[in-house]
């Protein structure tokens, strides 16, 4: 879906030679109709169409059809209209300018993979509930401050409640560390955030392993 005829007949072309069917929709009310009425393999759309806008679409299609893969292409260049775009479930989001090559290597890369679908607004475990897209956490319903670290510390545990998570993990998936630089900063951690919680019990100490988020 693209308004601009001269990047329509450019995308349009590039993705015939690449051995696409293409069909072309230059407003976002037809763009829409099409989309739902039929089983595209690839949506190419474009912010800023007439009628209806590209985020709403791109709402309405995933709310749809949340295995349609949608690749933004957008002249807004702004990185919240892009984190934004993602996190509603794009497959991909190219700013204009772009390469036609670059283009279409990510076409070919976006369908080999699955379609990416919404990205979670919350996750919950027991009376702890955490706000993925506002960074927010409560436990029954209380708000709790957390800094970055600790967020992503519970995120982590609550993503793998039940489980053991060991000190090399959070080590690489909190503080993006591939080695243990021989500190205790993940027990620093666990103990501020057993401070913030209902009950401190609730993560629990997992001997000669690291710790665990308790599922009930």
């Amino acid at each position: 879906m693209e308004d601009d005829d001269r990047i329509a007949r450019l995308v349009s072309r590039a993705l015939r030679d690449d051995g696409h069917v293409v069909e072309r929709a230059g407003t976002g009310p037809d763009g829409l109709d099409a989309a739902l009425a039929n089983d595209f393999d690839l949506v190419v759309l474009d912010l800023m169409l007439p009628g209806i806008s590209g985020v709403e679409i791109l709402d309405r299609l995933v709310g749809s059809r949340p295995d349609q893969r949608v690749f933004i292409i957008s002249a807004l260049p702004e990185i919240g209209i892009r984190v934004a775009c993602l996190e509603a479930g794009a497959a991909d989001f190219l700013v204009k300018p772009f390469s036609v090559a670059e283009f279409v290597a990510r076409v070919r890369t976006r369908m080999r993979g699955p379609a990416p679908g919404p990205a979670r607004r919350s996750l919950s475990v027991g009376p702890i509930r955490l706000d993925l897209r506002l960074h927010r956490a409560s436990v029954d319903g209380r708000p709790i401050e957390l800094s970055l670290r600790e967020f992503l510390l519970l995120q982590h545990l609550m993503e793998r409640a039940g489980q053991a998570c060991t000190r090399d993990e959070l080590l690489a998936d909190v503080w993006g560390l591939l080695f243990d630089p021989g500190s205790n900063v993940v027990d620093v951690y666990v103990r501020r955030l057993r401070a913030k919680l209902d009950a401190p019990e609730r993560v629990e100490t997992v001997r000669n392993v690291g710790y665990r988020l308790l599922a009930e």
